[in-house]
């Protein structure tokens, strides 16, 4: 970089651009107090949960939490890492593979729940000069519940500074070329190694219906994309399918539901499913084990015989390209 001049005297070079690469967030430790910790900052986002707080806050204290945290810690405690949670180890990876294919940039990554902090990541960045901000949400789809709320974490911390960075944020790329390749390749490589399912079912992270009354453009998104990915892969219709996961509570969700589909995949006598996760940048509690294993047994107990899942794109070479040509894209004109 070429040295800046101020009042007569050389300036130190002005920070690189920073790209700011967030995920959901992960509890600290597989234990039930940690993920009690996680849950309680997790579903008191009004963004997630909107409910008023005054219904809510009791709901979730005396009755959710004290039910679920150490089931969950469970859950986590069978995919744990040797470097921790899944998602936080890699989305590491994924940062470093993205910095190494952006060396004109600063990645970071943080968490919206949980650390590394949104928060702490911007004062770090703050540190060290930068006056130049992408915010990419690991997300494909834009859901107000996930990429939203990214925004609004962004936005919380700045408010308080006195020289905001120049500001710029990716709301989604679930039609991304180069993404929706790397996706393709994914398949690809799976079937060439493992055999072709009867089915590919591309399961996504479910949401209220409500939700989509209220304007979210998130299972659009998720039907956008499915098609664009078969497309590629030169599915004919009856040869996948979209389905949501993770469903919470009793009210309606996105439908079909992955798990209903499944069992009736196997009463039907489908006897091999394939399935992908179209809506998770890297693996996680939501695809090592509510598909890869609760969901395999609900298909196994229905009479199918093999599900295969297809690992997220994680720290791929084609997924950091993929992710690196968005972040030049709206970031144009600054490097």
């Amino acid at each position: 970089m070429s040295p800046r001049f101020r009042d007569g005297v050389i300036a130190a070079p002005a920070a690189k651009p920073a790209l700011l690469l967030v995920n959901l967030g992960t509890p600290a430790a597989p234990t039930a107090a940690a993920v009690r910790r996680y849950l309680a900052q997790f579903l008191h986002d009004y963004r997630v949960v909107e409910l008023t707080r005054w219904l809510w806050c009791p709901i979730l204290h005396f009755i959710i939490l004290p039910l679920r945290s150490g089931k969950v810690a469970k859950k986590y405690a069978g995919i744990w890492m040797p470097g921790g949670s899944p998602l936080l180890v890699l989305s590491q990876n994924l940062t470093t593979a993205v910095q190494a294919e952006l060396p004109e940039f600063d990645v970071r990554l943080a968490m919206r729940y949980g650390e590394p902090s949104v928060a702490g990541e911007l004062r770090k960045l703050q540190t060290s000069g930068m006056d130049k901000l992408l915010v990419l949400p690991l997300y494909p789809q834009y859901a107000a519940s996930t990429v939203a709320s990214v925004h609004d974490a962004v936005f919380a911390e700045l408010q308080d500074w006195r020289e905001t960075p120049e500001l710029r944020l990716v709301k989604d790329y679930h039609l991304d070329e180069a993404w929706l390749e790397a996706l393709a390749q994914s398949v690809r490589a799976h079937w060439a190694e493992h055999g072709r399912g009867e089915r590919l079912m591309m399961s996504f992270h479910g949401l209220p219906q409500r939700h989509i009354r209220a304007g979210d453009p998130y299972s659009r998104q998720c039907e956008a994309g499915a098609a664009a990915l078969a497309a590629r892969l030169g599915l004919q219709d009856s040869e996948w399918m979209l389905t949501y996961q993770s469903r919470f509570g009793r009210e309606a969700w996105l439908q079909p539901y992955t798990s209903q589909m499944l069992e009736t995949f196997g009463k039907a006598g489908v006897r091999s499913v394939d399935v992908i996760c179209p809506g998770f940048a890297v693996d996680c509690l939501e695809t090592l084990e509510e598909i890869s294993i609760e969901n395999a047994e609900i298909f196994h107990a229905a009479g199918g015989e093999t599900l295969r899942y297809i690992a997220a794109l994680n720290a791929a070479p084609a997924h950091a390209a993929a992710l690196a040509g968005i972040a030049r894209r709206h970031a144009a004109g600054w490097v």
